[in-house]
């Protein structure tokens, strides 16, 4: 538990605009992302585990979502992002 908490303000305190920032989208994408990897990895070894690859799909959704936004609202801040994170769109 104590690894995932400062596994997460390590991203928190890369990723973040402001000092307190934990809502904007960079934060949020680049928590997605260290989730979905995850994910990924645990599914490799557990091939049937469907409630977790479910879990998985909704997540990529919702990242997918808040990088639509990103882009959207302004370009030069979502090539940075996805350029950091090594996403590809």
């Amino acid at each position: 538990m104590a690894e995932e908490t400062e596994v997460k303000s390590k991203v928190i305190a890369e990723y973040r605009r402001a000092e307190k920032d934990t809502g904007s989208p960079e934060v949020q994408v680049a928590l997605s992302t260290t989730r979905i990897r995850e994910l990924t990895e645990h599914l490799k070894t557990h091939a049937k585990d469907h409630h977790s690859r479910r879990g998985l799909l909704l997540l990529v959704g919702k990242q997918r979502r808040l990088l639509n936004y990103l882009r959207d609202t302004d370009v030069e801040r979502y090539r940075a992002l996805v350029g950091k994170l090594g996403i590809r769109r």
